[in-house]
């Protein structure tokens, strides 16, 4: 029964995709577009070559998590990578309204469910592979083989740039027929980086020889401009023009925003909902806090959302903050203090004692804020960008940013 009904709704998109196709045409087949693909990275590299290419003159487009854009119209965006008939609809606007570039996210649900069927893409961008959406793909190789469809999709014209760094970042090119790249920080890479500075300040890196600073914080946003920076140079834009855009540029909104109030306390909000995502940006804190400031971490898991993630973000959270206050996501149909149940079970003695459990996330971000001092720093980490919690099918606004300014002075 479980297969005849997924070969029903794989029907269903395919009728829905062919019929996209015919009312739109091929509207991509007008304008260059260029995919990105991964666990994380996706939303920051879209953001920013769509910013940049608008910089530099071009009429572009965005196709992302957290907004649509059709050259400077905003538009709200519901899904990472739109159904075919809305997607189709969106590149024909872009078209129409003059668009070169287009830059999208490709998540993996819209490769298994061939939501980007019959878009011609000139590029692709893989940044990593991490633990998530194991509650849709079943186990980590359909995820992975996910990611690789949209790449074999590629035509022979289009190029492939890969994070050689990432375990799987070479595989994800191999026997594909697109003109392949690697981009990364350890080896031989086409694109080649390295690290000159990185703390509050932001990022100096020296990439293929060339000198860049950004205002972006964190070892992971290095990744992001390495494959920012290769692809605008595949692309054949003014390099020396791209170097100075990315001095001022901005990151997207939910991805490690931060103020510092008042009283001292720096405070971060980020999207990181993937054990990768929360270990790579807790890490990239301790790399960058004083000697004496203490982590204070606030995050949660999903409900109805793949329950194996749980564990391994509990532990790495409590593992790696000085005091981790675990609380509410988007607990969705299920009891918020059954996922936190299921975040605890790995923590040993040690860590336990590290650790509050808050379920109202309100109060959580209340908590934190009583026990930070000067030096300290704050994250709220899962939401990012959402401005809401669903509980019980119902969305509630709630900004993490908005409850952190609340409290603090």
């Amino acid at each position: 029964m479980k297969n005849l009904i997924k070969n029903l709704k794989i029907k269903r998109r395919a009728i829905a995709t062919l019929a996209a196709m015919h009312f739109y045409g091929n509207p991509s087949s007008k304008l260059k577009v260029v995919g990105i693909t991964g666990t994380n990275g996706k939303t920051t590299t879209a953001t920013l070559l769509y910013k940049i290419a608008t910089e530099l003159g071009y009429k572009a487009g965005l196709i992302s998590t957290v907004e649509n854009i059709i050259v400077t119209e905003k538009r709200h965006s519901t899904h990472t990578t739109p159904g075919p008939i809305p997607l189709n609809k969106l590149l024909s606007e872009m078209a129409d309204k003059g668009c070169e570039y287009v830059f999208m996210e490709v998540s993996s649900h819209a490769m298994d469910q061939k939501r980007v069927a019959g878009v011609n893409f000139i590029g692709g961008v893989f940044t990593n592979l991490t633990h998530d959406h194991l509650d849709y793909h079943k186990s980590f190789e359909n995820y992975f083989l996910a990611k690789k469809k949209f790449f074999q999709m590629l035509p022979n014209d289009a190029f492939a740039i890969s994070n050689g760094d990432d375990e799987h970042g070479r595989a994800m090119i191999e026997d594909i027929n697109a003109e392949r790249f690697l981009y990364g920080f350890t080896g031989t890479e086409e694109f080649h980086g390295e690290i000159k500075k990185l703390d509050f300040s932001g990022l100096e890196l020296d990439i293929n020889g060339q000198k860049i600073n950004s205002k972006l914080l964190g070892k992971f946003n290095a990744y992001n401009l390495l494959a920012i920076w290769s692809v605008c140079k595949l692309l054949g834009f003014d390099m020396n023009k791209v170097n100075k855009i990315l001095e001022n540029i901005e990151p997207p909104k939910g991805r490690f925003d931060h103020f510092l109030s008042n009283s001292g306390v720096l405070s971060i909000v980020d999207y990181a909902h993937t054990p990768d995502a929360l270990e790579k940006i807790l890490l990239t804190i301790k790399e960058i806090k004083n000697d004496n400031g203490k982590i204070i971490s606030v995050f949660g898991c999903g409900g109805d959302r793949d329950p194996l993630k749980r564990r391994i973000m509990g532990k790495i959270g409590a593992s790696l903050s000085d005091i981790a206050i675990i609380t509410s996501d988007n607990p969705r149909s299920e009891d918020p203090e059954r996922i936190i149940f299921e975040m605890k079970v790995d923590l040993t003695m040690n860590d336990l004692k590290k650790v509050k459990t808050i379920a109202n996330r309100s109060e959580a971000i209340k908590e934190a804020v009583n026990l930070a001092q000067e030096g300290d720093i704050i994250l709220c980490a899962g939401k990012g960008h959402e401005e809401y919690q669903e509980i019980n099918g119902v969305r509630h606004h709630f900004n993490d940013m908005e409850e952190l300014k609340k409290y603090l002075v």
